[in-house]
């Protein structure tokens, strides 16, 4: 999740997106593409004011995706 109102575009979020799942809209704030995401969350620990978060979606996706992967 990101929090628009935080977010001061500094683009560190999509310089460390593995996939490219991150973009800019026209507003310069970042969009993140869930159908490329891989849940790693470098984006939430790169933002140095925390305007991205991890939610339990996230969690239940990540666990879907390991899960799936083991078998």
């Amino acid at each position: 999740m990101i929090d628009r109102e935080k977010c001061i575009s500094c683009g560190l979020c999509a310089k460390v997106c593995p996939d490219g799942a991150i973009t800019y809209d026209e507003e310069k704030k970042p969009r993140i593409f869930l159908g490329l995401c891989i849940y790693c969350a470098r984006c939430a620990e790169v933002c140095p004011v925390k305007a991205i978060t991890m939610s339990k979606e996230f969690e239940l996706a990540t666990y879907n995706k390991l899960e799936a992967i083991s078998k």
